[in-house]
């Protein structure tokens, strides 16, 4: 079964920069799309960046479009999410989820995996 491990969040000034990782189990990592989605207290659970198994197609919510990276290392099982110019809008925990049918959606619903999540707080 996979198994994600979402880690490199904490608390940043505004401006600010921060690299989550993913971490996942499995040997089949490299054929699976990776998202990444948060949710801030009091709100849904929103779509933040995918990636497509091969790397070659990314996708980011405009919000975070520009200031956000998305990338894998698939030797490593890993994903990351760069993330520059932080907002407080940006404060939520980081969820990290697989698709094993390579979808990259924009949805929550079509992905099959999920980490445990990661705080990210950003200071005003």
């Amino acid at each position: 079964q996979v198994q994600l491990v979402e880690s490199g969040g904490g608390l940043v000034q505004a401006g600010g920069s921060l690299r989550l990782s993913c971490a996942a189990s499995g040997r089949t990592f490299s054929n699976y799309a990776m998202g990444w989605f948060r949710q801030a207290p009091g709100k849904e659970r929103e779509f933040v960046a995918a990636i497509s198994w091969s790397g070659a197609n990314t996708y980011y919510a405009d919000s975070v479009k520009g200031r956000f990276t998305i990338s894998r290392d698939n030797a490593k099982n890993t994903v990351y999410l760069q993330m520059n110019s932080l907002k407080p809008e940006d404060t939520a925990v980081y969820y990290c989820a697989a698709d094993k049918y390579n979808i990259a959606a924009m949805t929550s619903v079509f992905y099959n995996y999920w980490g445990q999540g990661t705080q990210v707080t950003v200071s005003s």
